[in-house]
């Protein structure tokens, strides 16, 4: 009974409990590279803010009041989040690893951090997940079924490639985890997200720990693991081809949600997302599926499709970009195309008249010859 009315009281009085969650963010993020070289993947911009920010928003916004993140890659960075303490109205504390401990070993280091009196579930979830995050039906789907903890789980067309969840369908009991299955089993992959009772932290020691493999298992065989269809889109966006998806899949989410933080006008083609300090010039066509960062500028003539425009880049006349990503203060020459996936790290300089297929640019690179096909350019 005192577990419900908590539960209640988190629901209809959200602020009146202490609910917790723990980011995963320890990862080196080398499939984002060069991106990565520069900053750690959680705080590499997506649609304009970190990543990390889309999740600890919408874990405010359900009433999490304290968001542990877990790092390990470049500590002195990461606490830069701090200053978003303040503005989200939320608490912001860290748990640095001096080893990598995987996906289980850092809920063991950040026990004290985790549990309290209150008893409270918390989330847990991977940093380079994006998707409509419906953390409050989650919180109804735990209350619900009264196991030892719940995970998300998305389907996906090509099941082989993942490891597959097996799942009574009426009830979501999770029965049993399929690696990269031969026959079909099932459609369903683990998501990212995780409401985890406090004793499950009970069954992790602190030593590299994996808690797909390690410790979900266990509470599956228990009958207390529970997992809940996510609805709507969802994509690990930890890798360029999947941050480009992943793009299109949050701007048209965003569209039916709040268009009005979409741009209009004539030079805009679909969903698009300019920030108000960047300054687009006359005859340019923008869209679809476009993120354009602070302080950008684009000159006149400019083609953008399917691509991430970082602050402080310049895209000079008639340049023409389409499923790439272009770092922090970057420039792209007159007449320059950058296409097939191409990504440059920051202050990279294309020269006019430069075609790059597929090009993956350090930083602080100048590139003054074609890029025929794909290549790391260093």
């Amino acid at each position: 009974m005192k577990e419900r009315i908590r539960l209640h009281i988190l629901i209809k009085g959200r602020r009146s409990i202490r609910m917790k969650a723990l980011i995963l963010v320890g990862g080196l993020g080398t499939r984002l590279r060069p991106l990565t070289l520069s900053v750690p993947k959680p705080l590499v911009e997506f649609a304009n803010k970190p990543m990390i920010l889309h999740q600890i928003e919408a874990l405010k916004a359900i009433g999490v009041t304290e968001v542990v993140l877990a790092i390990n890659y470049q500590p002195e960075l990461m606490l830069n989040l701090k200053e978003f303490e303040k503005k989200l109205e939320i608490k912001i504390t860290f748990s640095q690893e001096t080893e990598p401990l995987g996906t289980a070993g850092p809920l063991a280091l950040a026990r004290d951090k985790l549990i309290d009196d209150s008893g409270e579930p918390f989330f847990v979830l991977n940093s380079d997940v994006i998707s409509e995050y419906p953390l409050k039906q989650m919180v109804d789907f735990h209350k619900a079924h009264g196991g030892e903890a719940s995970i998300m789980v998305t389907k996906v067309d090509e099941p082989s490639k993942y490891g597959v969840v097996v799942m009574e369908e009426s009830t979501g009991k999770v029965e049993r985890f399929v690696e990269k299955p031969k026959t079909f089993v099932g459609n369903k992959i683990n998501a990212g997200i995780y409401l985890l009772n406090p004793s499950v932290i009970d069954r992790i020691e602190l030593r590299p720990t994996s808690i797909e493999k390690e410790v979900f298992p266990k509470i599956a065989a228990d009958n207390k693991l529970y997992a809940m269809v996510l609805p709507g889109f969802w994509m690990d966006i930890g890798q360029p081809r999947d941050y480009i998806a992943g793009l299109r899949l949050y701007l048209d989410s965003l569209r039916k949600k709040s268009s009005t933080k979409l741009a209009t006008g004539p030079h805009i083609v679909g969903n698009v997302l300019v920030d108000e300090t960047a300054k687009i010039g006359e005859g340019c066509l923008i869209g679809p599926d476009v993120a354009i960062g602070p302080g950008c500028i684009v000159e006149s003539g400019v083609r953008l499709s399917r691509c991430s425009v970082m602050s402080g880049v310049r895209i000079k006349q008639h340049a023409c970009i389409s499923s790439s990503i272009i770092g922090w203060q970057s420039t792209v020459g007159r007449w320059a195309r950058v296409e097939n996936l191409t990504i440059l790290g920051e202050k990279v300089q294309v020269y006019d008249e430069i075609y790059t297929n597929g090009g993956v640019v350090l930083p602080y690179r100048e590139i003054k010859s074609s890029i025929l096909k794909p290549e790391i350019v260093m």
